[in-house]
């Protein structure tokens, strides 16, 4: 099942239990999706958002909130950090399963050896290596930092 499919049905569901927390989210969700969908059609591309750059979107609305909650914190505002955590769970709940740090150290050591990646030189090719097999599901700015001390070293 499509991610634009699972999250219009997670809205009706959310909708029937009236969570509202869950159902602003998810309308949130979607109302950004529309609105990409809707650039790109500007830019000539039909078709809507494709499922990678659904996951990027998710991605950068979770990044957001996380900074949104420092600001919070900081600021003296429990109560608010407390309601941006509760949108990531929510958001979460859609991405793929984030690779642990031995995972990501194995995906890095098998792209280097795979393309036997020798210097700092390389690290552009085995880190599209790494975006292309592992979209969505490995933290990049982790994984470009276990390419930079795997090939430093």
């Amino acid at each position: 099942m499509s991610l634009r499919i699972a999250l219009n049905d997670a809205l009706k569901q959310a909708m029937r239990a009236r969570d509202e927390l869950a159902t602003s989210v998810l309308r949130l969700i979607l109302a950004a999706l529309k609105d990409r969908d809707i650039a790109q059609r500007t830019q000539g591309r039909d078709g809507g958002l494709a499922e990678e750059d659904i996951v990027g979107m998710l991605q950068s609305m979770v990044k957001q909130r996380r900074e949104s909650i420092k600001m919070y914190e900081q600021g003296g505002r429990p109560e608010l950090a407390g309601k941006e955590a509760a949108e990531i769970a929510i958001i979460e709940s859609f991405l793929p399963k984030q690779m642990s740090e031995a995972e990501i150290r194995a995906a890095v050591d098998a792209a280097i050896a795979e393309l036997g990646a020798a210097s700092l030189k390389d690290i552009g090719r085995v880190m599209t290596l790494l975006r292309e097999r592992h979209p969505g599901a490995m933290d990049f700015a982790k994984a470009s930092a276990t390419v930079k001390a795997a090939l430093a070293g």
